[in-house]
């Protein structure tokens, strides 16, 4: 079950792109390294943020590709 308290960050986070999406997730990580516990409830963000990317990676993956449609010439 998710903590109340990273729930609204994690929807907030749902509707980012993957670029953007990436790079917070790697800044919060490189924060949590230099200074422990400086953001708190930071591994749990990490956690729910990595899962936001993976997620967003599969669905970017399995985007249908459109081909052109063949017309005869006449």
């Amino acid at each position: 079950m998710p903590s109340p308290m990273t729930m609204p960050l994690l929807h907030w986070a749902r509707k980012l792109r993957y670029p953007t999406l990436f790079k917070i997730t790697a800044a919060l990580f490189v924060l949590d390294l230099a200074i422990p516990d400086a953001v708190p409830f930071a591994d749990e963000i990490l956690l729910g943020l990595g899962t936001l990317l993976l997620a967003s990676w599969k669905d970017r993956k399995r985007a249908p590709v459109e081909m052109p449609s063949h017309r005869p010439t006449r």
